[in-house]
């Protein structure tokens, strides 16, 4: 079969590739973070918080490169699941804080098995995730830059 004609199959197609793998990984999250209480979109909110401690939602927002619109669903859901806590910065009114609560930050011993159990799911030598990974935010970064947006974030993510 010819590239061309490879081309034309759901299979020979690059986003096939990407979205199967992505289902994949997901499906292999979801029974690790269950015992936590966590979606894996919660899960990666708090892998930025146990990372960097306090931050605004728009800094979470970029991060994730998602809008603070998808966001905050998501943070209003952690508040309630008592994870973190959301408040307006005092110096910015305009600007909500969001910070991990004791029992967010107790998760993060929870969650310390996450990364190797991973690792030994994907079959794949910490160089070649690397190496993966690193391919794939180029690939991330030229979709970004064939729609003029900045690579590593949305423009439509908001600052604060």
């Amino acid at each position: 079969m010819s590239e061309t004609e490879d081309a034309r199959r759901l299979e020979g197609q690059f986003c096939f590739a990407l979205y199967s793998a992505t289902h994949a990984v997901m499906r292999t999250y979801r029974p690790l973070l269950e015992p936590l209480g966590l979606t894996y979109p919660q899960y990666l909110v708090m892998l930025l918080l146990w990372e960097g401690g306090t931050q605004t939602v728009g800094g979470i927002a970029e991060r994730m490169l998602l809008d603070s619109s998808t966001l905050t669903p998501l943070l209003k859901r952690l508040e309630q699941l008592g994870l973190v806590s959301r408040r307006r910065n005092p110096d910015n009114e305009r600007q909500l804080i969001v910070a991990a609560t004791a029992e967010g930050l107790a998760l993060q011993e929870k969650a310390r098995a996450i990364p190797e159990a991973i690792l030994c799911a994907s079959q794949q030598t910490v160089a070649d995730l690397v190496r993966l990974r690193d391919e794939m935010t180029a690939v991330r970064e030229a979709f970004a830059a064939s729609r003029n947006e900045s690579p590593g974030l949305r423009p439509d993510v908001d600052a604060g």
